[in-house]
């Protein structure tokens, strides 16, 4: 016999279908001022991405992972990536949306701006497959440096298409572009690579080379190409790698295994083996960092607006949660202290995302140059020290953001059939690639060493805004006496600077384009000291400043950030 021991009750429904970027207020207001021309596209595109059957399509493709077949039936070595059909789904849906290209192949005003807005609305679906579209994206301004090179591929990374058949490019419709960069030995310090590189016959830029060695993380294996370092004889250089060489015969690149990976279950990451691979060298003979790090610079800020996507995402996620749940004869959603933490969570996101639109709009104004260090010496202030500076900050609240709203649905939360599981094990990915937290924060250092104009301009900017707000001027006195340090002590705290520069920066925009309380919450909050970085801890901002413990602050605060 069967017995009745329970009846199901108080428990959450599933998100129902919605509008991602309809009930993304803050996200709303900064593509009006930034690219208004793309509202439409973002609206159908938050449709689509906001159904049910959108989400379970990205649960497939991460239940169902990459799997790895070196060689046919026969024995012939192919070194194929099988994907869930879902994988093939989530690429056609963005390609379709032309985020593998949209600046490049359509440059207008706020084009950077929309491919961003366009970008973190995929990212609240699903993130590995957005891995081989950040990598073609960013390979494109580096490969319209050789015209010979660019001139076969310009159409087929436009295409509006996926086209997963392995292909020769020249079969093909559309192609995706990978990299591969970091060896076993070296990791971030790419110095030490020791794939060789052997011209064919003469040396030099657009030449054919065969390389020899491996790399330990290449970035989606299955891509049509790759961009990668080997040694030449002048030096580390830069190498175009097709998967098939241009007598139409299997290029010589081995995939050893791949990842078995935390998160990022979507995508495939392999290790490969070089032997007498056949590449075009991309660049000067020698500079192979200088021609690769502008593609680097355009995979961080997609490692940022990935971030911000997830954090947006998971506080959806949990305020739903919180307004269907009851604990203690309440809504979650109605008591104090889970207001207070919601609320936090929900500045937090608002600050990441106007600071990711903020960085897009600097890529529009400073591409946009001919002499960009002259004469947009802040938009490049932006570019060249906050984008590593955001990463760095952005990426590593995240993990602690997604941990915190999967507290939210308590064991709920921790299982595998919930959404947050797969979110928090995104978050870290970000902070990792493309350079980590220390490597991110030394690059901001150097940054402002090299860029002084830059840098001053970016002060100029941030002094200006926090006139008036005693608070934030003390922290904008604290990072100008950090980065008056020595040297050896300012690598020291340089950790210090990164963050103090990014909630500085939060801060100036939130003021700028938030709702006065909501800045002036997250203004205090973040210069608070006895704030501290954890979640729900939002004081009580008096002194004429907007009172938590009245007139429904926090209650607004939760309806901007997800509308009821």
């Amino acid at each position: 016999m069967q017995w009745p021991t329970h009846e199901v009750a108080n428990q959450v429904p599933d998100l129902p279908d919605c509008n991602l970027y309809v009930i993304d207020v803050a996200l709303q207001e900064t593509v009006q001022r930034t690219a208004p021309w793309h509202a439409t596209t973002l609206t159908h595109s938050g449709a689509t991405l906001g159904t049910r059957a959108m989400r379970e399509t990205a649960a497939l493709a991460n239940r169902h992972p990459p799997q790895l077949q070196t060689h046919d039936r026969v024995g012939r070595r192919i070194d194929s990536v099988v994907f869930h059909s879902a994988w093939h789904e989530l690429l056609a849906l963005q390609r379709q949306t032309n985020l593998q290209s949209l600046p490049w192949s359509e440059p207008r005003a706020g084009a950077h701006a929309a491919r961003t807005a366009g970008y973190y609305l995929q990212a609240q679906l699903e993130s590995g497959s957005l891995c081989p579209i950040t990598m073609t994206f960013a390979s494109i301004p580096l490969l319209r440096q050789e015209p010979a090179l660019v001139a076969m591929l310009e159409s087929k990374l436009f295409a509006r298409e996926h086209d997963p058949r392995d292909l020769p490019i020249a079969g093909k419709r559309a192609i995706l572009i990978g990299m591969g960069m970091t060896e076993k030995q070296g990791g971030s310090d790419v110095r030490t690579n020791a794939t060789v590189a052997r011209a064919i016959k003469e040396r030099g830029r657009g030449q054919p080379y065969l390389l020899t060695g491996h790399k330990w993380f290449y970035s989606v294996p299955h891509a049509d190409a790759h961009l990668v370092l080997a040694q030449a004889e002048g030096g580390l250089s830069c190498f175009f790698v097709p998967r098939w060489r241009p007598d139409g015969g299997k290029n010589a690149v081995l995939i050893q295994r791949l990842k078995d990976k935390l998160g990022n279950q979507s995508n495939a990451s392999g290790e490969v083996e070089f032997q007498d691979a056949w590449g075009l060298m991309v660049g000067e003979e020698g500079r192979g960092i200088p021609t690769i790090i502008e593609m680097a610079n355009h995979t961080r800020l997609d490692c940022v607006i990935g971030s911000a996507g997830l954090m947006r995402h998971a506080l959806v996620q949990a305020i739903h949660h919180a307004r269907h749940r009851s604990a203690f004869g309440r809504l979650l959603a109605e008591q104090p202290l889970m207001q207070n933490v919601l609320a936090d969570l929900a500045l937090e996101s608002e600050a990441a995302t106007l600071l990711m639109m903020r960085l897009a709009q600097a890529e529009d104004v400073d591409h946009g140059s001919k002499n960009d260090s002259e004469t947009n010496p802040l938009e490049r202030a932006w570019r060249r020290i906050v984008v590593p500076a955001a990463k760095f900050w952005i990426c590593k609240r995240t993990i602690e953001f997604c941990g915190e709203c999967m507290e939210v649905w308590g064991g709920n939360g921790y299982v595998e059939e919930a959404p947050m599981a797969r979110m928090l094990r995104e978050a870290p990915v970000n902070s990792i690639w493309e350079g980590s937290g220390n490597v991110m924060c030394l690059d901001v250092l150097r940054a402002i060493e090299r860029e002084p104009q830059a840098w001053a301009s970016l002060l100029q900017y941030l002094e200006e805004t926090a006139a008036g707000h005693s608070a934030l001027k003390t922290q904008l006195h604290a990072l100008h006496d950090m980065a008056a340090l020595p040297q050896e002590q300012l690598q020291m705290q340089v950790r210090r600077l990164a963050q103090q520069l990014v909630l500085t920066a939060q801060s100036a925009l939130m003021l700028q384009y938030a709702p006065q309380e909501n800045a002036e919450i997250f203004v205090a909050s973040r210069s608070d000291p006895a704030n501290g970085r954890v979640y729900g801890t939002l004081g009580r901002t008096l002194n004429g400043k907007p009172d938590i413990d009245s007139g429904n602050v926090l209650q607004r605060i939760l309806q901007r950030a997800y509308p009821a």
